[in-house]
Parts: C-alpha cells; structure tokens; sequence
C-alpha cells in the first residue's frame, strides 16, 4: 500500500491501440486514471476471456486474448475502493476482483481507511462484480497487500495479506503480521483469520515489515505461502487445506539489501516475492518456486532471482539469477506465474541492460521449460520509456500464463508523461522458434569440469562476431572480463581458464558469452584438491 495513491472517478470504454513493431505486439489497454499497480487473470475456461485491474479502482476486460479492452472503473459502496488490485478465476467460470476499502462512514459505521479486503465476484467475465464481501475487520487495524490462489480440485479460495497494527508507525509497540483466511462457497463468507507469521515486522511499510505474503496450492490441497521480512524471504505452509500451519515460518533465503530499494526514476520501488506451485503433469510437478528480487550486487545491479524446493519447502536450492545479461545492469520489480498445463514458467520484469546510462527502460520476459533451472530472456515491448519519479509507478506488475497463452501486464509512461497500461500478445510459436533456431554461437564442452587447476571450453560461431565473455559468481557477481568485444571468425574456438591464475575459490561459477549473438551460459565448478 502507498501514502500517495489517489483516487479518480469517471466510467469510460474504449478500444486499445495497437503497435505493430517488436518481436511481439503490444497493445495499450488504458491511459485513463493515472493507472498503475496492475493484475491480470486469464480464464483456465476460456483462454480469450482476460480480466484485469489497476490502481485505484479500474477494471478492463477483454474477450478476445487481449486484443481489445473495455476499461471502467469498480464501485462498492458498502466498503469502497482503494486499490491494490488483484483478480483471479475460479473453476467455474467466475473471476474475483479484491482490493483494499476505503468505508464511506455514512454508509458503513466504524469503517475505517483500508480497514479490510474487499473480495469482489462477477459471473460475466467481468463485465460486472457483485456485492462486496470483506475480511480482516480488525477495529482500526490496516488491513494491506493481500494475493489470493484457487485450489483447482476443490475450488477453495485462499488468501494473505498484512495486518498493520497502525500503518506507518515507528513505535515499537506498533507491528505487523501475515493473515490467512479460507473461502469454501466462492467468496460468500471466509474463515477468522489466522495469524500465520510468529515473527512480526514493524509498520513503516520498509524493509522491517513483513509484507508481500502470496499463497499457492501443492499437488495434495497443501498450501504454501512466501513473504518478505527484515531477515529475508520467509515460507509458511498448511498440509491440511490451511487449518493449522506449522508452529513457526523458516528462512528458505535472505536478501541482501532488503526488500524496499531505490531505482533511479521511480518514486520507491520493491522486491516483493511471488509464490507458485507447478500443478502440471509436467516433470516438475509439486515443485514450488519463490520469485523476487534484490540489490545483493549492489544499488546498481539490482537482479532478478529464484529459489526452488522439489520437496514441500523442507529445502531449497540457492538463488538462481533468471535475468541472463552480463553483471551491472538493473533489472526490478519482477512478477512470476506458472502454465498449470504446461508447467514452464513465466517472469515478467523492467529491465535496462540495453542502454550504457540513464533510465531508460524496457519489459522483458524470462521463461523456463526445465523447472527454474535455467531462462531465456526476451524484450516484450514495442517502445523503450523513461520513468518519473514524480509519478507514483506502483509497487508491482504483472503476468498470467494457460494452456500458452501468455499476458503479461505493466506501466509505463507515454511520450507526453502519461502513466498508461500495457500487455503484449505473446505468441508461443516465436518463443519456439527463437529457442529452437541455429544459434551463431555453439559451445561444445567444457573439460574437465568440475576442475581443480584449468579447463577449456571449446566454442563455435556460424560468422564472425564481436564477443564479450565475463565470468560470474553464482551469486551474479561479476569475477572477471575475460574478453571485451573481441572479434572471432567463423569456426571453432578454445578458451582455457586457470583458476590459480584467476584466484577462484572453490564454488560454482558461469561463463557468459555474449554479443550479437543469444547469450550462452557455461556453469563452471571449481573444486580444489584436498
């Protein structure tokens, strides 16, 4: 939640433009009501139906795949509208828009600003959203930045969010806490809630704050929930459908630098994490993964990362980097989803790794098809912009996947300084083709590896290129610059690296090779003889 967001009223429709160039089309939903803060849900039911929602009260929806958009705004007139928006679907066809209140007294006694969640229906693709249904009322308490998940077998919704005992205190007696509430009757009525973090945050809305708390499903009705706090990334999980929880959260993860971070050309801007749970009958399936990211590289490389756990969050593998540019670079506010069919998922952030200074910024999107391992990163908008810091941008976007078809959703700002709203057609077959096309480059081995004292890696290029190859710890830290724009002909090339001579530690390392070319990614394991 935000000290500066402002309200708008008015009720339009509009059709969206569209911008034909980019690898892939973009299309503009909306200027209207100084947007930001976006959700986007796409119906498992009915792939052309899309909801969506922004700061403070718009809804847009669309019947075609994102084509076009009808935008208007949402009303509740028992509890109001105050943003935070986010939608989902039910298995039945009905998508849920809840948001943060904002109680007109008159109409609602004891109502107090952002006072409870507010869950919305609406059974025609919404089109409309019915009486508002609120949780969390707790007197005066703040109740802030909830995200909700459906379970798939049961249709049981489950939500999180932030109780703030007075929001914005610095008091030590003032705290914050997770939530957790259940609907079993498509949001009619939800269970008391649930107090789920033992560890509580202060309420300044920083990094001492435990907020950010996004639930997923497991394979069994399990329910798994992440959040960020001032000792890092915490995880609760439920294996009963969220009746009792386990008796404390453990850390899977820290982030360096803490989740409130400054980007040059933003306002404020966070590392929020997203959780989600691969229900497919893919490989990975039950395997749970954490998205957010940090600035552990320092103000000026913030990243993008992943932690994944493929045995219920009993453990976790160390931070993977999903952005694939070389290191120093700031890549911020990510949002992740998962294909429940496919199981690949799916990594919506901003990005500037194309330009040497400014703030200049692009959409890029990181997807997986081996269970978070590894990502192939691509630009998704049209026209590169250049945010304002004295426009308040929001604290996330978005990104929905099903059945491939892909949506993700964002803010930028127009030529004339507008906030507007975009999403971008992703097309699946151009993602195939661009994974699967004769790479200029190749590389064929690298031997030994793991190595004590040298290994080659034994690369081939179709043409002759300009190359850059950087060495980087596992963490994304930049290690060494082997080459810088090097010029190397057609054919087959052999690099040795001696890790006396390059003062490696024992540990995992990447090779990353990059130019005009699509970037490769070497893991290298240095392991010294004893």
């Amino acid at each position: 939640m935000k000290l500066t967001k402002r309200q708008f009223l008015g009720l339009g429709m509009v059709l969206c433009h569209h911008l034909f160039f980019g690898q892939f089309q973009n299309v503009l939903i909306s200027t209207s009501n100084s947007p930001e803060e976006v959700s986007i849900a796409i119906n498992p039911k009915n792939t052309n139906e899309i909801v969506a929602g922004a700061n403070l009260n718009n809804m847009y929806r669309s019947t075609n795949g994102g084509v076009t958009w009808n935008v208007s705004t949402l009303a509740c007139n028992a509890y109001g509208v105050y943003g935070d928006p986010v939608l989902i679907w039910d298995t039945s066809n009905v998508c849920y828009y809840m948001h943060l209140s904002n109680p007109n007294p008159n109409i609602t006694p004891g109502g107090t600003w952002v006072d409870r969640i507010v869950i919305q229906r609406s059974g025609n693709a919404g089109q409309t959203y019915t009486t508002c249904v609120g949780v969390g009322k707790n007197g005066s308490k703040v109740q802030d930045k909830q995200w909700a998940v459906v379970n798939p077998v049961n249709n049981e919704m489950h939500i999180t969010w932030t109780q703030f005992d007075n929001y914005g205190s610095a008091s030590s007696t003032d705290s914050s806490v997770i939530l957790y509430s259940r609907s079993s009757n498509g949001g009619n009525t939800w269970t008391a809630p649930q107090r789920i973090s033992k560890q509580a945050g202060d309420c300044i809305d920083s990094d001492g704050t435990v907020e950010g708390a996004v639930p997923a499903i497991g394979p069994a009705g399990e329910v798994y929930v992440s959040w960020a706090s001032a000792q890092g990334l915490m995880f609760q999980k439920s294996t009963n459908g969220g009746n009792t929880w386990l008796p404390a959260e453990q850390l899977i993860t820290t982030t360096p630098g803490g989740w409130d971070y400054n980007i040059s050309g933003l306002m404020r801007c966070n590392g929020l994490p997203f959780t989600f749970c691969d229900l497919s009958n893919g490989p990975y399936h039950g395997s749970i993964y954490v998205n957010w990211s940090d600035q552990r590289n320092g103000a000026t490389d913030t990243d993008i990362w992943l932690v994944k756990s493929t045995d219920g969050g009993n453990t976790w593998s160390a931070p993977i980097r999903v952005n694939n540019d070389a290191p120093g670079k700031q890549q911020f506010m990510s949002a992740m989803t998962i294909d429940q069919v496919t199981g690949y998922l799916y990594v919506v952030f901003y990005d500037r790794r194309n330009y040497s200074s400014g703030d200049n910024t692009d959409v890029y999107l990181a997807v997986s098809k081996d269970g978070g391992s590894t990502f192939t990163n691509y630009q998704i908008n049209a026209n590169v912009f250049s945010p304002n810091a004295n426009f308040f941008f929001g604290d996330y976007i978005g990104v929905s996947a099903h059945n491939n078809v892909i949506r993700p959703i964002w803010m930028q700002m127009t030529s004339s300084g507008a906030l507007s709203v975009y999403t971008s057609l992703v097309n699946p077959v151009i993602l195939k083709n661009e994974e699967e096309r004769i790479d200029n480059l190749s590389i064929l081995a690298a031997k030994p590896n793991p190595f004590s004292e040298e290994t080659t890696i034994e690369f081939s290029l179709l043409k002759q290129t300009d190359l850059t190859i950087q060495l980087i710890d596992n963490s994304g830290k930049l290690i060494h610059t082997i080459t810088e724009k090097q010029r190397y002909d057609a054919g087959s090339h052999r690099l040795q690296l001696n890790a006396q001579s390059l003062e490696l530690k024992d540990g995992v390392y990447h090779l990353v090779i990059y130019g005009d070319i699509k970037s490769k990614n070497v893991r290298l394991i240095v392991k010294q003889q004893r």
